[in-house]
């Protein structure tokens, strides 16, 4: 038994922050009724390249353990066909933005009130209220207006994004969450909630440290590279070879980093001998630490280093980690057979419960490719009805491709 098994998703996001939400949830066992556009469907089936048997790897990433359910949403038989979709789910989410299922007659009283075990889920760039409530809210956006990009980088460049969505992603980890506590919650009492969730306010929450520093100083951390603001040597440097991360993160590991790198000296330093000094004086003590770091080769260092029990590690390409063997061995790297793609490979979930992982993996659909099914178990639509609807562009009902 998978922990979210009978439980049933409509879901009627798009490109990242959604998707990944209800990606986690299916992973865990959920049903999810993905609702796409009938003409193109999800945005992110076109963002690419690289595409896989007109795929795009982009789509393939976040879209696996879902039923694709192509409805027109600008169609008031699709609003309706919608809302009979709710009538039996017990999570509907989106990300609009605010006022647009208000508009579409798909505001969360509308359906509690057919549905009222139904929890609702709003995702959006900068809330439902606020000055900023009807901006559109982009992860590359948020990651600027969050404080994030401004203390991302080297000091001496430009403010600089993290190197996947963030914004998006984290969005949809917090969604999951707070779904899930509703869930928990209606357990308990019955009725169904709803969830707001701006990408702004889960990115501000990943300030935590930096936010402490500007609250207890009144000044804004500034951009530091590689380098922690409050423990120092905790960066990266270039060995012989090739770059690595090493993490003196207490004194303890100071006097321990310090025998590896044989310089007795450097420990024997009162003036480097607590963390917050060594942080004051991290211009002078940083280069002759580099210094020795450069003279010798990451595997050098790596046996010593771990041998002495600092904690360390190299600078690793996207290569590197889905071929590691790290993760290969623990199941989090496996295919999919999908209809044109052929075997998809994604990066797994991290659930495990009792060391065992609870999610199945079923490829990402076709766009429509459930819609019959879905329309006929949920709607109550007999092969007729489901053909006229084609017919009017209120649905798509998606075919795989026969094999040559």
């Amino acid at each position: 038994m998978q922990p979210l098994n009978g439980v049933r998703i409509l879901d009627l996001t798009r490109v990242v922050s959604g998707p990944f939400c209800t990606m986690l949830l299916g992973d865990l066992g959920a049903e999810v009724i993905k609702i796409e556009e009938p003409a193109k469907g999800d945005d992110s089936r076109a963002f690419g390249p690289p595409f896989s048997g007109g795929e795009s790897a982009y789509f393939l990433s976040v879209n696996r353990n879902k039923r694709s359910c192509a409805i027109n949403l600008k169609s008031s038989d699709g609003v309706d066909l919608i809302r009979r979709l709710a009538r039996h789910s017990d999570v509907i989410i989106d990300n609009f933005r605010p006022g647009t299922t208000d508009r579409l007659g798909l505001d969360y009283e509308a359906l509690r009130a057919e549905n009222p075990r139904l929890i609702s889920c709003s995702i959006t760039g900068f809330g439902r209220t606020g000055v900023d409530a009807q901006r559109p809210g982009y992860d590359l956006i948020i990651q600027g207006e969050s404080g994030i990009m401004d203390i991302t980088g080297d000091p001496d460049g430009p403010p600089t994004k993290i190197g996947t969505s963030i914004a998006d992603l984290i969005t949809g980890q917090y969604a999951s969450q707070a779904i899930m506590a509703a869930l928990l919650q209606r357990a308990e009492t019955g009725t169904g909630h709803h969830v707001d969730i701006a990408m702004l306010d889960c990115m501000a929450s990943l300030l935590t440290f930096n936010a402490g520093i500007y609250f207890t100083t009144g000044r804004s951390p500034k951009r530091r590279g590689n380098a922690h603001p409050t423990i120092t040597p905790y960066e990266t440097f270039q060995a012989s070879d090739g770059w690595m991360n090493i993490g003196v993160a207490n004194d303890k590991f100071w006097r321990l980093f310090c025998d590896v790198i044989q310089r007795p000296d450097l420990a024997a330093d009162a003036r480097y001998a607590k963390a917050a000094d060594r942080v004051a004086l991290r211009d002078e003590l940083i280069p002759t630490i580099a210094k020795e770091i450069a003279a010798k080769p990451r595997g050098y260092w790596a046996a010593r280093l771990q041998a002495a029990g600092v904690p360390y590690g190299d600078i690793r390409s996207v290569e590197d980690v889905c071929e590691a063997e790290q993760l290969t061995s623990r199941g989090m790297v496996f295919d999919m057979a999908h209809p044109t793609a052929g075997m998809v490979r994604n990066i797994d979930s991290p659930f495990r419960f009792d060391g065992e992982k609870a999610d199945s993996h079923r490829a990402p659909p076709m766009l429509g490719q459930h819609t019959r099914e879905v329309l006929s178990q949920y709607a109550g639509l007999v092969d007729s009805q489901l053909a006229d609807l084609e017919a009017r562009g209120v649905i798509r009902i998606g075919t795989i491709p026969d094999k040559q």
